[in-house]
């Protein structure tokens, strides 16, 4: 944003990747999303009133308000990245880093998460930056694709970037780009190579 990294930038919002024990929370929703109103502070805040009033300005833009009184443990997985969107939401950011936001997420709410994503950044005007193994579920919405390999990056279209030359220089060996109707499949033989990234070591 034309200003050197800082931490604590209120104009960037983030969403983590999902983790384990939110699931296991007791936390309500509404609670949840105004624990980030101070993220530098440990605890639940103290929140004046112009503060809760954005809590609920965040959870209506991302269609969440009947989530406000369930706890974490209640909800779907697509529920509660709405909720991690909405705390990101919080302050009103310029710039959204989503880190691997669509991961454990079933096809429906892949496609759901995606969706009201772009819609937050038509409505606001703001610069999203997905970070996905797995590029089909953002066809829909992406404007460039930064692919990274091997130390290299190759940045452009889908249709420049996505191409058996550029990922067979990032990936160091011979790939295929496979596309059929309104998807694509980046394989090395008989290998999904966005599959295989999926595949951490624990």
């Amino acid at each position: 944003l034309g200003r050197p990294a800082a931490r604590g930038n209120p104009a960037v919002g983030y969403i983590p990747q999902l983790r384990s024990h939110a699931a296991n929370l007791r936390l309500r929703g509404w609670d949840f999303v105004a624990s980030a109103c101070r993220g530098h502070r440990w605890g639940m805040p103290l929140l004046d009133a112009a503060t809760r009033r954005e809590v609920d300005w965040a959870l209506d833009t991302v269609g969440a308000t009947q989530l406000a009184q369930r706890p974490l443990a209640e909800l779907s997985g697509g529920e509660r990245q709405r909720l991690l969107l909405a705390q990101a939401l919080l302050g009103r950011p310029r710039l959204l880093l989503l880190d691997e936001p669509l991961i454990s997420l079933d096809p429906h709410h892949q496609r759901g998460v995606v969706e009201l994503v772009s819609r937050i950044q038509r409505d606001f005007g703001i610069t999203v930056l997905f970070s996905a193994h797995e590029l089909n579920p953002l066809l829909p919405a992406i404007d460039q694709v930064l692919y990274l390999g091997r130390g290299q990056a190759a940045l452009g279209t889908v249709d420049e970037v996505i191409t058996r030359p550029v990922l067979s220089r990032l990936y160091g060996s011979p790939i295929d780009v496979v596309r059929m109707r309104d998807r694509i499949f980046v394989m090395s033989g008989e290998v999904e190579v966005e599959k295989e990234a999926h595949c951490h070591d624990v």
